[in-house]
């Protein structure tokens, strides 16, 4: 093993791995702690559902998996989070890494959330999606963490408990040399967390080389797979498995993301679809069996599409009048169960929005591992269950995909 990750969502962490895979090196993605012995892989990267927990909860589950992937030999460690820097004020970021440093004996470490392929980039510390700061895009309605501030520097060392740094993009454009000689004089300033800009994938692989010998890098998923890639050097492709289907395939989707909001409504006219009311489900006792009892009939007769996906007003009316953790909470456990229920009825192929919601699904099924074949959408690869096995699926976080992303998921 060359590098070991831990994710702080299920849908973050199955796209690191698909860019490893891309870069040709078996990756291993398990959710939760491993509950056997894992093959021998180049990288393992660990799921947890630590993005929007509690921040002492949330350390200490990053810490436990941290500790499991240093017993396992891994030589580096990687914490990644979305390249929309999803968090509050308080974490969960920020406490994450200086837990974490202090579990490697770091001194130093950088945050490089870019992602340039989806045109998430920092520039002077300024986190961008396309032409606008993150704050004037669709994440400042986020329902559970609204990036109001895109000055990363600011914003992140609101969450740490000293000061943060900038590797700014005339040093990153120099590449890895003059990126180590600008560490030195942070870390000399007393500035031992840094922001790196990136606005191209070059500048990712500098950050990667500078990067190299340090024990902990935070950031998205493009740096981590570069991190990996740098160590690894195959002299032929790994040969992926194509995705095939069997069954009917199950869409299930929980994210309210504008981007999936577009891709529900592409498909929704094309199978039979069920519209998930947080409301009905505390109202009646009885409302989550009924949406079990029509899935379970409408698999029958093959794919079908169940989702809680709505606009910013109706999400916000629902969290004002149930609160953001409750209706939430309540989402997910229904996505669970039906999960388990379709499973029950044979269904193999499942196809997920949501970081929160491919966790809960991820549970229902009772998967612990996954490895990884062809792209269904950059940073969305084909699954495959090792434990237990025999299951495909593709778990997509919010903002991912084009908008026919389910379109072609079912023609698949």
């Amino acid at each position: 093993m060359v590098l070991g990750a831990v994710a702080d969502d299920v849908t973050g962490a199955t796209d690191l791995a698909s860019l490893m895979t891309r870069n040709q090196c078996d990756v291993i993605l398990s959710f939760g702690m491993p509950r056997q012995k894992l093959p021998t892989t180049d990288a393992v990267v660990i799921a947890t559902k630590i993005r929007t927990a509690p921040v002492a909860e949330a350390t200490s589950m990053a810490l436990k998996a941290a500790a499991y992937l240093s017993d396992a030999g891994a030589p580096q460690f990687y914490f990644k989070y979305c390249s929309t820097f999803d968090s509050t004020a308080k974490g969960n970021i920020g406490p994450i890494i200086e837990a974490l440093m202090v579990l490697y004996s770091a001194d130093f470490t950088v945050a490089c959330p870019s992602y340039p392929a989806y045109a998430r980039t920092v520039y002077q510390g300024h986190l961008f999606v396309g032409a606008k700061l993150i704050s004037q895009s669709s994440m400042r309605h986020h329902p559970l963490t609204p990036m109001t501030d895109p000055d990363l520097v600011n914003f992140l060392g609101l969450q740490c408990t000293g000061p943060v740094g900038l590797i700014p993009l005339c040093d990153v454009d120099e590449g890895f040399a003059a990126i180590r000689e600008r560490f030195k004089s942070e870390k000399k300033a007393g500035r031992n967390i840094v922001i790196a800009d990136a606005v191209y994938d070059r500048h990712i692989n500098s950050i990667a080389e500078a990067c190299r010998e340090m024990k902990l890098v935070t950031g998205g998923a493009p740096l981590g797979a570069a991190l990996v890639a740098q160590r690894t050097s195959k002299k032929s492709p790994t040969k992926r498995t194509e995705a095939c289907r069997q069954g009917p395939v199950v869409l299930l989707s929980g994210s309210c993301s504008t981007t999936t909001l577009a891709q529900v409504q592409s498909v929704k006219d094309r199978v039979p679809s069920f519209q998930i009311d947080p409301f009905r489900l505390i109202e009646d006792p009885s409302e989550l069996g009924r949406i079990q009892d029509w899935a379970s009939c409408q698999v029958k007769g093959g794919d079908l599409l169940i989702y809680s996906t709505a606009d910013n007003q109706i999400v916000a009316k629902i969290q004002a009048n149930l609160g953001r953790e409750t209706a939430a909470g309540i989402v997910e456990h229904a996505f669970e169960r039906i999960a388990a229920t379709l499973a029950g009825e044979g269904v193999r192929t499942f196809v997920v929005a949501g970081g929160e919601t491919s966790g809960a699904v991820m549970q229902g099924l009772g998967i612990h591992t996954l490895t990884f074949g062809e792209e269904l959408d950059p940073g969305v690869p084909w699954a495959y269950s090792l434990d237990p096995p025999g299951f495909t699926l593709a778990l997509k976080s919010g903002n991912f995909g084009a908008p026919d992303f389910f379109v072609r998921a079912l023609e698949q």
